[in-house]
C-alpha cells in the first residue's frame, strides 16, 4: 500500500462571519474545534448511491455565491479572481448504509484572500452525533472550482493526506470505494444559477485523474492522466 507524507490538513483558525448566516455553511467561532465539520447537512437528504449523492451535491455547491464565476471572467477577470469562492464538504457513508453530506465550509487558507486565489480548507473529520467517529466511512472530498479548471496541486496533496488519514478504500454496501477528491465545475457564462456540467476527480488508490461530464441521466468518464509519486512529497502528472 502506498504511503504519503501527511501534509497539514487544516491551517489556522476561522472566525465567525458578519454575513447573513447560510444554514448550509459552517464557519467556526473563535476557539471552536476545527478538526471536525458538522454533519449531516440538514434538508439535503440521504442517498443509496454515491452517484445520486453527487448529482444532488453538485448543483447545491455551485449555487452558492461566486462558486462559479465564468460569467465574470470575460467581462472583468480581476473581479472574478477577487470574488471567486470555493466551498467544500465531505461525502461520507454511515452505519445505516446511506451516503450523507456534511455541512459546507468556505474557510480559506491563510493568505489566499490577499493573493486573490480561492481555496477551501476542509477539516479532516466529520462530527455526526448519531454515530461514533470510527463508524463513518470517508468517501469524497467535495468542492467547486470557480473557473472550471482541472485539479490543482493542492487538491492532489490534500487527497493524498486524507487517504493517509482515513485509508485508501472505504467499505460501503459490500463494495470497495476508493477515497477521492472531487471538484465540481460549470461552463455557464450566465449570471443565472450555474449548471452542473461535471467534475474532476483524483483517486489516490489508483493514481487516476478523471473528468466526468454530466449527461443528465448519468456521468460520462474521460481519462485525463495519472499521478506518479516520485517521493513522499513530490509527484508528476502523466497525460493520457
Amino acid at each position: 500500500m502506498k504511503r504519503y507524507l501527511l501534509v497539514p490538513l487544516l491551517f489556522g483558525l476561522g472566525c465567525a462571519s458578519p454575513q447573513t448566516a447560510d444554514p448550509h455553511i459552517w464557519r467556526p467561532a473563535p476557539g471552536q474545534n476545527t478538526e471536525s465539520i458538522p454533519g449531516p447537512l440538514k434538508n439535503f437528504g440521504s442517498f443509496d448511491s454515491f452517484s445520486d449523492a453527487l448529482k444532488a451535491a453538485c448543483p447545491l455547491i455551485l449555487s452558492k455565491p461566486n462558486a462559479s464565476v465564468g460569467h465574470l471572467q470575460e467581462q472583468n477577470p480581476e473581479l472574478a479572481l477577487r470574488v471567486s469562492t470555493e466551498y467544500c464538504a465531505w461525502l461520507y457513508y454511515t452505519p445505516v448504509h446511506k451516503y450523507e453530506l456534511s455541512m459546507l465550509t468556505d474557510l480559506e487558507a491563510p493568505g489566499d484572500a490577499l493573493h486573490g486565489t480561492a481555496s477551501c480548507l476542509l477539516p479532516p473529520n466529520v462530527d455526526d452525533p448519531r454515530y461514533t467517529p470510527s463508524s463513518i466511512q470517508y468517501i469524497f472530498l467535495l468542492h467547486n472550482h470557480p473557473f472550471a479548471m482541472e485539479l490543482s496541486e493542492r487538491d492532489i496533496y490534500l487527497a493524498a493526506a486524507m487517504a493517509n488519514a482515513h485509508g485508501l478504500v472505504a467499505e460501503a454496501r459490500g463494495r470497495k470505494i476508493p477515497l477521492a477528491v472531487v471538484a465540481f465545475f460549470s461552463n455557464s457564462k450566465s449570471a443565472q444559477p450555474p449548471t452542473c456540467d461535471g467534475f474532476y476527480q483524483y483517486i489516490p488508490a489508483t493514481s487516476e485523474l478523471l473528468k466526468w461530464l454530466n449527461t443528465g441521466s448519468d456521468w460520462q468518464k474521460e481519462k485525463v492522466g495519472r499521478v506518479k509519486w516520485v517521493s513522499s512529497t513530490r509527484f508528476i502528472i502523466t497525460r493520457e
